[in-house]
């Protein structure tokens, strides 16, 4: 299922959700070369979460294949500063543009209830704890993980908790046919969870890597749980007065 839009208004302009999707694109186009080879290896070197050189499992001088004959080296210095830039990096086009157009669906809402300062942090700590996750789960490995996705989880995860019977439209492919449908929030964001879990538990990922599942996970995971201490305790009310047929 991919979401086209949700009907839940906001009080507020997603202010933050707007300037994080705009780095994502920034860091896309002048950092990572708009996925230009070169470019892109050299982000990934330099930036990505390698979990095996975080934790100094993997020996300095170790190679990492990203193309014939060209790697990146573990130089013995894995900077936990990768905890925060793996989460700004994308790995092709389809990948920048899935991951921020779920943002843009979902974030609007969990940050109108935090407000902008409170959701930046949000989303930064649910940056660190899908790292976590994923980092738990194989700490020698050596494929670097990129993508905001595990971020995004963390706002679907809110967004579930806070709005389970929000309507989302979504397109769902059945063989060679697309048709769409209207879902409440909380079956489609559960779905989208009890899948990152399964192929997570059975090993989808496979052995080079792929789709960082325990990073998708872990992120629901912590948006589920951080929402609640840090949403605005006056949101409620001043939805209702902006809103009285809330």
């Amino acid at each position: 299922m991919f979401p086209i839009r949700d009907e839940n208004p906001t009080v507020r302009a997603p202010v933050a959700t707007i300037t994080i999707i705009g780095l994502n694109i920034l860091v896309w186009l002048f950092v990572q070369g708009a996925g230009s080879v070169w470019p892109l290896i050299n982000s990934f070197c330099l930036y990505s979460l390698i979990p095996g050189d975080l934790l100094g499992i993997v020996p300095a001088g170790t190679v990492i294949p990203m193309i014939e004959d060209v790697g990146c080296v573990v130089d013995g210095k894995g900077s936990v500063t990768t905890l925060i830039t793996h989460a700004f990096l994308h790995g092709s086009w389809f990948h920048i543009i899935s991951n921020l157009w779920f943002l843009w669906i979902f974030g609007d809402n969990v940050e109108d209830v935090m407000g902008v300062f409170r959701f930046i942090g949000f989303y930064l700590l649910c940056a660190v704890a899908a790292a976590a996750a994923q980092i738990v789960s194989n700490p020698a490995a050596i494929t670097p993980m990129v993508g905001a996705s595990g971020a995004i989880g963390g706002v679907m995860g809110a967004y579930a908790r806070l709005y389970p019977r929000a309507s989302v439209y979504t397109l769902i492919p059945i063989g060679f046919f697309i048709t769409t449908a209207v879902i409440p929030a909380v079956y489609m964001l559960g779905l989208w969870f009890f899948i990152q879990l399964v192929s997570s538990l059975f090993g989808a990922e496979g052995p080079g890597g792929g789709v960082a599942f325990w990073a998708h996970a872990g992120g629901f995971v912590a948006g589920l749980i951080l929402i609640g201490p840090m949403q605005r305790e006056d949101y409620l009310a001043e939805r209702r007065r902006l809103d009285p047929k809330e």
